[in-house]
């Protein structure tokens, strides 16, 4: 069995500071597509920072948010109502048909595809709804981006883990044999930044990390920042959308 993996614990920090939120539309849907089924007990798995746990604790009585990462989990929201457990997504010890929502946001690419489904089956309620979304590169303007597909295609790309694929292929790649629920398509993170603030969720990536751990130490953000300064000044703020690609379905078994 392929084990989920853990690629932010080092960067947990940043990861936390520097990573967009999803926008409220993304729980708006997941309310919508729920409907009239129980609130009882939702789980979100791969929950990194939380912050979908967080979302869910205001409409279910119960949320269990669960990570490989026990240095994401430290540094999760926190509720009353959530509890954090350090789980795989493939293997959980969790009670059979105990949720009525399963979520993952932005980690599905991680996972072992087959034994997770099994296990959804396995502990989602018949007629209860898994929901799994991502984001792709994000987009600022025609000059900005050109210097963005540069980095991310020609310095960067190899540094990627290959479940990066998934992700740039808005996971039409990754099987998922659930009845479909039609979602909006027209999602989207969309956030103001300064370019430090680029700067730092471009170190959040983990291939990033990879290329680091692999150049004795070095860095190659920074570099690339500093060729950004033609196209966009130190003080100046731009408007960022990062595009959602979002799956829904109801839990059979």
């Amino acid at each position: 069995m392929k084990a989920s993996q853990d690629n932010f614990s080092k960067q947990a920090h940043t990861y936390k500071k520097f990573r967009p939120t999803y926008p409220q539309g993304v729980y708006d849907e997941l309310l919508r597509i729920t409907g009239s089924l129980p609130r009882q007990r939702a789980w979100d798995c791969g929950t990194g920072n939380g912050q979908v746990a967080a979302e869910l604790a205001k409409h279910y009585e119960q949320v269990i948010a669960t990570d490989i990462s026990q240095n994401q989990i430290d540094h999760a929201a926190t509720a009353p109502n959530i509890t954090y457990r350090v789980e795989r997504a493939e293997q959980t010890r969790f009670p059979d048909s105990h949720f009525d929502l399963i979520t993952v946001g932005q980690a599905l690419h991680w996972f072992d595809f087959e034994a997770f489904e099994k296990e959804v089956r396995r502990v989602g309620r018949a007629g209860g709804v898994i929901s799994v979304w991502g984001y792709g590169l994000l987009r600022i303007n025609e000059a900005i981006n050109a210097h963005i597909d540069h980095f991310y295609t020609n310095i960067i790309a190899s540094y990627w883990n290959v479940e990066r694929r998934h992700v740039d292929r808005a996971y039409e790649s990754i099987p998922f044999n659930f009845p479909s629920i039609p979602m909006r398509k027209d999602l989207a993170i969309e956030v103001e930044w300064t370019r430090d603030q680029f700067e730092g969720y471009l170190n959040s990536w983990s291939s990033v990390q990879n290329y680091i751990r692999q150049h004795q130490g070095e860095n190659p953000v920074p570099g690339f920042i500093s060729e950004l300064a033609s196209v966009w000044s130190a003080d100046q703020v731009q408007a960022i959308r990062f595009p959602i690609f979002i799956k829904a379905g109801k839990i059979h078994k």
